[in-house]
């Protein structure tokens, strides 16, 4: 196991994601954050509660969403659907989806597909915690990173951000394990 981000990284690195979202969408006027199902969420959550100090907390629209029956592998294995948390269009509307890892892009294909289910977006931009650069089956590239970083393909990247002990961190494990 090898740490990527400590804590204090982590929620520094998280301030930084916020203020660079809010840098490119000003008052967050026109522009939906939507966290992605199930790992995305808690980052979302964090970043839009920095968001919620810096603007007021009725001018951001936040939403949750699951892309399970979108996946291209869900044939593959058992998954669990979440719950999609969109009372709102994003008809013409900036949209930031927000996840924890990028890695080889098809859950942000998938996302992508889920997301005309509520509308055609002006702009979607992405937002992650880790960018796991050369894994990439898709091109698919993150506009807002807190970390990028190489790996090999054994290798797994642990995002802990919903810890009961506040001891957010992200790590790498070897071989998977």
């Amino acid at each position: 196991m090898k740490p990527i981000l400590s804590q204090q990284q982590v929620l520094l690195t998280i301030k930084r994601l916020a203020y660079q979202i809010l840098e490119n969408h000003l008052q967050l006027k026109n522009t939906v954050l939507i966290g992605l199902q199930p790992r995305g969420v808690f980052l979302s959550d964090k970043i839009v509660s920095e968001l919620e100090q810096l603007v007021p907390p009725s001018s951001i629209t936040y939403g949750k969403l699951d892309i399970t029956f979108y996946r291209d592998d869900i044939h593959k294995q058992l998954h669990h659907a979440n719950r999609t948390e969109m009372p709102f269009s994003i008809e013409n509307k900036e949209v930031v989806l927000i996840d924890d890892v990028l890695w080889t892009g098809r859950t942000i294909r998938a996302a992508l597909d889920a997301l005309h289910d509520f509308g055609r977006p002006k702009k979607v931009e992405l937002c992650v915690l880790i960018d796991r650069r050369f894994t990439r089956e898709y091109p698919i590239a993150a506009d807002y990173v807190g970390r990028a970083i190489d790996t090999f393909p054994n290798q797994k990247v642990m995002v802990y951000l919903q810890n009961a002990q506040n001891n957010e961190r992200v790590e790498l494990l070897e071989n998977g394990v």
